[in-house]
């Protein structure tokens, strides 16, 4: 079973649907313990960071996350769902940074763009032993964001650019990011969640 963490933030019925197209059974939740015994969680994410990670603290998600990873079981962030997982972020921050989960150590900040948000479709530099981009390498994915890392960070790094260099996807042991949603990618989106569904 896949487990969509359920803490106020996200189009989680789109990725509910996406993520059944791996003939798992999903199911949306903001329980502690579904959420920790599911094969995959899915932590998803749209908005701003610090409203993101005030609805996760609500339902205890931060602490969610964290064991899992200590218990082996994998985790997946979309988009401010991967954003949250760093250590700080700086989107309406007036003096400190906010305070990410703290997977990754380094900051989540403005793109250096002429034009923000980054909508819509772009190429990602896929790193070479990717296994989330695995057979999608040439693929187009959909991003809607105006904040990123820049920092490498975790084992595998794959990288988009838009005005500058970013971090697309993350994948380090039993936690997997996406900046992009796979949910609103078509094929490629489909194929991605294919092969995270595979590992669990």
């Amino acid at each position: 079973m896949i487990a969509i963490l359920d803490y106020g933030s996200g189009n989680v019925r789109s990725a509910q649907r996406a993520f059944a197209t791996s003939g798992m059974d999903v199911v949306i939740t903001s329980d502690r313990s579904v959420a920790l015994e599911a094969k995959g969680l899915v932590v998803p994410g749209v908005g701003a960071f610090a409203s993101c990670m005030q609805g996760l603290n609500a339902v205890d998600g931060a602490s969610i996350i964290r064991e899992r990873i200590s218990r082996e079981r994998p985790v997946l962030g979309i988009c401010v769902g991967m954003q949250i997982l760093f250590s700080q972020g700086s989107e309406h921050a007036q003096n400190a940074p906010h305070v990410g989960v703290g997977i990754w150590d380094a900051e989540v900040s403005k793109l250096d763009a002429p034009i923000l948000p980054h909508m819509g479709w772009n190429t990602v530099e896929v790193a070479e032993t990717s296994e989330l981009l695995a057979g999608i390498e040439d693929q187009f994915f959909y991003f809607v964001h105006s904040y990123a890392a820049k920092q490498a960070v975790g084992q595998k790094q794959s990288w988009s650019t838009y005005g500058e260099r970013f971090l697309a996807v993350v994948e380090d042991d039993y936690v997997s990011a996406t900046q992009f949603h796979p949910e609103k990618s078509g094929d490629a989106g489909l194929a991605l969640i294919k092969n995270w569904t595979k590992k669990l």
